[in-house]
């Protein structure tokens, strides 16, 4: 099968299977991705993430991942339900959490599409990766024609603002590849750094971690820093804002058809109140399957006194 109709098959099975976007770009090794990889790690931007210093080399350079890599395949799966209520004593969790876990999601959809592409090609062999993966995602995207990298880090496009999940497949085949996204479309625009309540967001396209509300909430453990604990806006789960004020998202979010990613149990409509009778029984028949997971039942416990206790009324 030819290079152009290997990836048509690939973007039209890609569709079929649910995924929103995809884009194919060529495996190579960028040196950009190094620097700043390597930048970010030394002023201490990744806050405990110990796990990107350990696999830095791999993330930097996609053949120390993968030697084989002759194509990158991009694909986002939009997960928007809707913005986050920002009623008074209403605890607010990040959209991307109110239902199932992605990674699971993400991972049997990439697995099904590479199973399909080693039924037409026996020669056909790759891997795919979501975010727990040593793969700069976001920059692949923008390679692979998605969209752009927005002043808030996250990857923007002009039908779906940020709101995709991103998924990677790597294989061993060159393949016709889309040309890749180089305008940056947020302009002048500072929204998303002038609304950032802890100033995480230090400069445009610069993340420092150790002030993000969603690091604070999910990745860090033991007790939150004090200079942040009025700072923290009602989110005893990940936050949106940046997303939220992005002018994008007010445009082109689209809501999702994947009922998968739909509220489960209103966990996006409960107040501090109801937060705080979580025993962690609840907490695991609530978060089964869910991504929820990954900051335990003490660190949500420690999320949700902290901000009842020290409570964002909305000036609006």
């Amino acid at each position: 099968m030819s290079h152009h109709k290997l990836s048509q098959k690939i973007k039209n099975s890609a569709l079929e299977l649910g995924f929103s976007k995809i884009g194919i770009t060529p495996a190579a090794y960028h040196s950009q991705d190094d620097e700043y990889l390597q930048t970010w790690i030394d002023k201490g931007r990744h806050a405990t993430m110990d796990w990107v210093v350990r696999r830095k080399d791999e993330r930097a350079n996609i053949f120390e991942y993968y030697p084989q890599a002759k194509s990158v395949i991009v694909v986002g799966l939009n997960y928007y339900t809707g913005l986050s209520p920002k009623e008074d004593g209403i605890a607010r969790f990040s959209n991307y959490a109110w239902g199932d876990d992605y990674h699971d999601l993400l991972k049997k959809k990439l697995y099904h599409l590479l199973g399909q592409l080693k039924s037409i090609d026996e020669n056909l062999d790759g891997i795919a990766c979501v975010d727990t993966s040593p793969v700069t995602e976001k920059a692949w995207a923008q390679r692979a024609g998605l969209g752009w990298i927005g002043k808030h880090t996250n990857l923007l496009t002009r039908d779906y603002s940020s709101w995709l999940f991103l998924g990677v497949l790597i294989l061993n085949q060159e393949l016709e590849y889309d040309k890749p996204y180089q305008d940056d479309m947020c302009g002048s625009c500072t929204a998303c750094l002038d609304e950032c309540p802890t100033d995480a967001l230090v400069d445009a396209y610069q993340l420092d971690a150790n002030k993000c509300i969603s690091y604070l909430t999910i990745e860090h453990r033991g007790d939150i820093p004090e200079e942040f604990h009025d700072k923290l806006n009602n989110w005893i789960y990940g936050c949106d804002i940046c997303q939220e004020v992005c002018p994008w998202s007010q445009k082109y979010s689209q809501v999702t058809k994947d009922p998968a990613f739909r509220p489960r149990s209103n966990i996006n409509e409960r107040s501090f109140e109801d937060w705080e009778k979580l025993t962690e029984e609840d907490f695991r028949v609530l978060f089964k399957k869910s991504a929820v997971k990954r900051t335990k039942y003490t660190g949500l416990k420690r999320n949700i006194s902290l901000v009842d206790k020290n409570q964002f009324i909305d000036p609006s």
